[in-house]
């Protein structure tokens, strides 16, 4: 078998769909997984053993492009694919599968893509979790009911992302980091909108305690984070700032990748640096807001969920419809030191 999968573009449903690979590799050893995804999801790709090529996708997110994408197709079709799996929702990421001949075109139903996909499958809400989802693809339609037809979400295939030691290594030392104290890594941005974003003095609180505690602080975040990391440390105490690391915008990436996986603990916003964490074998507290983990759970080993309990949550806004962030500022630093020692 050779498999094309067109895959997701955000960083924690790419991590997700390493559920599905897993699944494949299982059924068909020998088979030949290629992945087509936005570049920013390269380096993940890489770090999946199931994964035999990461293709970057050449046309931007959202971007329609039909010519774009027939060209695209009729020069993947010399790879000679079997089967494809199309793992977003939209008609045009089943355009290239369809113009490069691949013979078995499998997806959930999305928007109209009826003769896009020939192995279509309709019944993607009686799967609760985003994982089974993708695991239910690989299984035959007729097999396929409800979250019944598989295992429990425990015994689903995880996520496991390769590190390799000595690259690990080196970013440490890039960074000027150390590994003298234990590491906690904070993830306080979110992709997504503020609904998903827990204070900057809820963070900075913990951060405090964490290393009154005798442990070190890892920021992480991209470009746009950086704001939000700076005032974190900035509120932590003079004296403590020198155990606290902000490497918001200063990392690759599969840099972050490795340097979570030097952390003991993780605590994240839903994030797709919170699956990575969860990923790379890491304890992860999941901070939730305006989400819920009742979809996309963190798929950690060792694993506490925090939220509120309050009427209008979760709402899945990306802003605050009622414009008071009850479900986050509500939600006390000591809920996330008491699941710490829960760990």
């Amino acid at each position: 078998m050779r498999i094309l999968i067109i895959g997701p573009s955000w960083v924690g449903d790419m991590v997700m769909s390493q559920s599905l690979y897993i699944t494949l590799k299982q059924q068909h050893p020998e088979a030949l997984i290629d992945v087509l995804a936005p570049a920013w999801c390269k380096p993940i790709l890489e770090r999946m053993p199931e994964v035999h090529r990461a293709i970057e996708m050449p046309l931007g997110h959202g971007e329609f492009n039909i010519l774009g994408r027939r060209a695209l197709g009729k020069e993947l079709k010399h790879q000679d694919y079997t089967h494809a799996f199309v793992l977003p929702n939209s008609a045009k990421s089943a355009l290239i599968p369809w113009f490069a001949g691949i013979p078995v075109r499998t997806g959930w139903k999305g928007e109209m893509r009826y003769g896009l996909l020939n192995d279509l499958r309709p019944n993607k809400k009686s799967f609760q979790y985003m994982i089974e989802r993708y695991v239910a693809l690989a299984h035959p339609k007729q097999n396929m009911v409800d979250s019944s037809s598989l295992p429990g979400l425990e015994d689903l295939p995880k996520p496991k992302l390769h590190i390799d030691a000595f690259t690990q290594k080196n970013t440490i030392e890039k960074f000027e980091l150390n590994q003298n104290r234990s590491i906690i890594g904070l993830c306080p941005g979110a992709e997504f909108g503020p609904a998903k974003q827990w204070p900057v003095e809820h963070y900075a609180a913990v951060a405090e305690q964490m290393i009154n505690d005798g442990k070190q602080i890892w920021l992480f975040g991209s470009p746009k984070d950086q704001p939000t990391t700076a005032a974190i440390k900035q509120a932590i105490t003079a004296e403590n700032q020198q155990y606290s690391f902000d490497l918001a915008g200063k990392t690759s990436l599969i840099e972050a990748v490795d340097l979570l996986g030097a952390c003991e603990t993780v605590i994240s916003n839903d994030s797709g640096l919170m699956h990575v964490a969860a990923a790379v074998d890491c304890k992860v507290i999941g901070v939730y807001g305006s989400t819920s983990p009742q979809y996309t759970p963190p798929l950690a080993k060792k694993l506490a969920i925090v939220h509120t309990n309050i009427e209008c949550r979760p709402c899945f806004k990306r802003e605050c419809p009622l414009g008071h962030l009850k479900c986050l500022k509500d939600l006390a630093p000591q809920r996330v030191l008491d699941a710490y020692k829960t760990l």
